[in-house]
């Protein structure tokens, strides 16, 4: 009985870990992130994304909600400009597991000694690039990354693409500890 419910313990830590969203962070550390209080949008950039309207659109309205959260305002004359961009690709895993066959030559049909089993499976992974720019010097003062798989039903859709921004923009903006 111990031995299932550890098995059962370590499925569930797996399929919880496939489910989560890596994110990587990257910004200048001479931006001055606490003076910024308003956004918008690059259009033409996010124009360009390679992903359908709707995606698209899933994933300004995410931004805006967890900025908004944050305390910033959209504005038509905002401090800062967000843009995102996406990438997608398919992704093959092959498990071969060899199995010994512990009754002396009685095979089970996979071979007088050992066998194998292969299981193949595909899944989505997509990556999610957030752009902050600083509205009057044009230039890019943070970039969150997040890394993921994409397989969700069209109902579970919007969820996928909320925990992506969520965790991107988790740590946005910077705390940045000052020198005594």
């Amino acid at each position: 009985m111990k031995n299932k419910i550890t098995y059962l313990l370590a499925f569930v830590l797996f399929l919880t870990s496939c489910q989560s969203v890596r994110v990587a962070v990257d910004y200048d550390k001479s931006a001055q992130f606490k003076s910024f209080k308003t956004f918008g949008f690059l259009k033409e950039g996010i124009d360009r994304a390679e992903i359908n309207d709707l995606d698209k659109r899933r994933i300004l309205r995410s931004i805006e909600t967890v900025l908004i959260e944050k305390g910033f305002t959209m504005s038509e004359t905002p401090d800062l400009i967000v843009n995102f961009f996406t990438k997608e690709r398919q992704q093959v895993n092959i498990y071969n597991n060899n199995r010994f066959n512990y009754f002396g030559g009685m095979g089970y049909g996979w071979g007088p000694f050992m066998g194998s089993q292969v299981n193949v499976s595909n899944s989505q992974q997509g990556t999610l690039f957030i752009d902050i720019i600083e509205t009057n010097n044009k230039e890019l003062i943070w970039q969150g990354v997040g890394k993921g798989s994409l397989t969700a039903s069209v109902n579970k859709k919007e969820e996928l693409i909320h925990s992506f921004v969520t965790s991107i923009l988790e740590n946005y903006p910077p705390e940045i500890k000052t020198k005594p």
